[in-house]
């Protein structure tokens, strides 16, 4: 049977292809065969011809060059889509970031002009799981911008400036300098036509009398090389007339009046050459000292290396030269394909999280390059490539840079003190979510806003993880530090009260807590807690801490009428116990309050069933003991051991996995679950979980109400 396209059969028989692994090649191949193949490309065959002579430039692995060529066939890609998710998942995400790019170059469309390119050149490296994705772009955007000549000019302007503002940028951090100056040169010819004119006008009028300059130059300088010993190889450079138009923008000069206009390049074999090559060229031309750059001791910050300088040459004309090695001209014209080391500079400045993403891409490159098998390279990007920040879009489309783990209210108060104030609610990407949802790079959010600024004090509360951003929880504070004294005090305590009422510490003395943050009084207590300075969950276990150490029985004396006598630890099925006074008795935890080992105790002497064990506090145990106090007995924890069962009551909104993350949070506790039963409250919109749990202690049932109470919906979180 005959190629349904001719020109995937082409593109299959480029030179580049030849990297493409045997068993996907056969694939390929085959699809060739298939009508479905024969789909409208996105390019022209000449298109993609380009494309992949450029990827072959960089030296692409086969990967890449299969996902170049499926993404510029959309039927091809469509016919082995079930054979690439089962046998090429590489491949797989390679086509699913040339998707995800569709959406940056919509969302520059969008934007027509608008600042932000650095917004959106970051939202690309965030979006896209393999970052391989990037040259494959780069090397797309050259071959398209080669042919836009047959283009309408609306659309061959709308191209060149997003390579200006998006193509060209990321060729420049990756070091491919030489599709850099193609890119930067070719978008600079359609959106400024006559400026380019006229500069190439100007070049190509002295260009006779500028070659013949820079042969006596060449001349001159390799005789000046050889004598000293220095074996050195001395070409032309060719100027690139966006880099002359920038340079005449930032001097302020005509283009008679540029240095580099006239420029020599001097490649060596080591860096202590260029060294000795610069001082031969300063001892042969007086040099100009102001035009000297040492990049080889101070790498540019995408990694360039070179000596700069400018002389005054044969006929008193300024005269630039480079000098470099070899190792670093291939560096300097191909970036990732020349299989050099990228070394991080080690600032902590804020690109630090988009220059490992550089640095990684450069990397796995630079490994697929040399034939090398790098598994662990390609691992790194589930941790070196682990974003410390996230970029989202606002509704029109501006990208808003945010702390990983931000929500919509983080956004809200990014966008401004007021909207942050006065949020109420949110959408993402069109859909109401709450206002502790996790927001992902690619999001668009809306804020819903009411009328008049307020803030909820819960906000400030860490577990409830409403903010992700110290600079918006201290705008937050600062609202709250504006309202007096009393109405700080009351809210402080009401969420003090809540907290200690989850963990059954209601009405507890503070003084310990206040010791421990240095506070004179309760009432200071509260304003830090309402301010959020102090969060209540702290507050609790400086509480329960102070408990634990202390380990002093909660009753202190016993019954006038019985005896005191040598404590005797008394075995039941789940503890043990000390019971003063009293011997050979069947021991029992009450069901009514359920006490937890770390707790205070007392015991109840029944009448056939033993002492029963209670909580001082518990209201079934007043009722006992003041009927018949001569029956209350102290009672001390005694050796920890087995487990204790209690009744937990959990309060959240309706949602898919619920059930799933308070299971998997208990058992990370290393607690058990008895028993559980849910119900639907009024409205459907919330449930009610009551769980029977098995822990060792009270301390680790305090530390797993915290962890239940921080998941995403629960509401409330306590000891029944």
């Amino acid at each position: 049977m005959a190629p349904a396209s001719p020109e995937l059969s082409a593109a299959l028989a480029h030179p580049a292809a030849a990297a493409v692994a045997p068993a996907l090649r056969q694939a390929l191949a085959q699809a060739a065969q298939q009508p479905a193949a024969a789909a409208q490309a996105r390019d022209p065959a000449e298109v993609v011809a380009a494309t992949l002579d450029a990827l072959a430039l960089l030296g692409a692995d086969g990967d890449a060059v299969a996902a170049a060529i499926l993404h510029a066939y959309p039927g091809w890609q469509a016919q082995l889509a079930a054979e690439l998710e089962k046998r090429h998942p590489a491949l797989v995400a390679l086509l699913e970031g040339q998707r995800a790019a569709a959406q940056v170059w919509t969302l520059h469309a969008e934007r027509r002009g608008q600042s932000g390119n650095e917004g959106l050149r970051r939202l690309l490296l965030a979006i896209v799981r393999d970052l391989r994705v990037v040259p494959i772009l780069l090397a797309r955007q050259l071959a398209r911008m080669r042919h836009a000549e047959r283009l309408p000019e609306a659309e061959r302007r709308a191209l060149a400036q997003l390579t200006r503002d998006i193509h060209a940028p990321l060729a420049n951090r990756l070091g491919i300098w030489q599709l850099k100056w193609e890119l930067e040169d070719l978008a600079f010819r359609y959106l400024e036509p006559q400026i380019y004119r006229q500069i190439a006008r100007l070049l190509d009028e002295k260009r006779s009398d500028r070659e013949r300059y820079i042969e006596q130059v060449k001349r001159t300088l390799g005789e000046a090389m050889a004598a000293q010993g220095i074996r050195a190889e001395v070409a032309g450079r060719p100027k690139h007339i966006y880099s002359i138009w920038k340079k005449m923008q930032r001097k302020g000069v005509p283009i008679g009046e540029l240095y580099d206009l006239r420029a020599v390049r001097v490649m060596v074999d080591g860096v202590a050459d260029c060294y000795a090559a610069l001082g031969v060229v300063h001892a042969t031309w007086a040099p100009i000292p102001s035009e000297f750059d040492d990049y080889i001791a101070r790498p540019k910050r995408n990694d360039y290396r070179s000596l700069h300088t400018a002389v005054v040459g044969p006929e008193g004309k300024t005269l630039e030269v480079q000098i470099r090695t070899h190792e670093m001209h291939r560096q300097a014209e191909l970036g990732v394909a020349a299989h050099w080391k990228y070394k991080e500079s080690g600032s902590q400045s804020a690109d630090a999280a988009f220059d490992r993403k550089i640095a990684w891409m450069r990397r796995l490159l630079e490994a697929a390059g040399e034939g090398r098998e790098d598994a662990t390279l390609a691992g790194e990007l589930d941790t070196e490539l682990v974003e410390d920040r996230i970029y989202v879009l606002t509704p029109k489309g501006e990208v808003v840079d945010l702390p990983a783990g931000a929500t919509p209210l983080d956004f809200a108060y990014h966008v401004h003190t007021e909207v942050g104030h006065r949020c109420r609610g949110a959408k993402v990407d069109g859909r109401i979510v709450p206002l502790d949802h996790k927001l992902r790079s690619g999001d668009r959010v809306e804020i819903l806003t009411g009328k008049t600024a307020e803030p909820r004090r819960d906000w400030l509360v860490a577990t409830n993880g409403f903010l992700a951003s110290g600079r918006a929880r201290d705008k937050v504070r600062a609202w709250f530090h504006k309202l007096d004294r009393a109405r700080n005090e009351a809210a402080g305590k009401e969420l003090l009260d809540k907290e200690l009422r989850r963990l059954g510490l209601l009405g507890a003395e503070l003084g310990p807590a206040r010791e421990k943050f240095n506070l004179a009084s309760d009432g200071e207590l509260y304003v830090q807690v309402a301010l959020g300075d102090i969060g209540p969950h702290q507050v609790g276990r400086a509480l329960l801490e102070h408990e634990r150490a202390a380990a002093t029985p909660a009753i202190a004396a016993p019954a006038a009428e019985l005896a005191p006598a040598a404590p005797r630890k008394l075995p039941r099925k789940s503890a043990d116990f000390t019971v003063e006074g009293v011997g050979n008795l069947l021991v029992q935890l009450a069901r009514c309050c359920q006490p937890l080992p770390g707790e205070p105790i007392v015991g109840y002497l029944t009448r056939g069933r033993g002492v029963s064990v209670h909580r001082p506090g518990c209201a079934a145990f007043e009722r006992l003991a003041a009927a018949q106090p001569q029956r209350v007995l102290p009672v001390e924890w005694g050796r920890a051991g087995g487990g204790y069962e209690v009744d937990v009551e959990l309060v959240a909104l309706d949602r898919k996995w619920l059930l799933k993350e308070v299971s998997n949070t208990i058992a990370q506790a290393n607690a058990h679950v008895a028993s559980i039963r849910s119900e639907a409250l009024r409205g459907g919109a919330r449930m009610r979980l009551r769980l029977r749990l098995r822990v060792a202690d009270y301390g680790q049932l305090a530390t797993l109400l915290g962890k239940l109470a921080a998941l995403p919906g629960v509401e409330e979180a306590r000891r029944r």
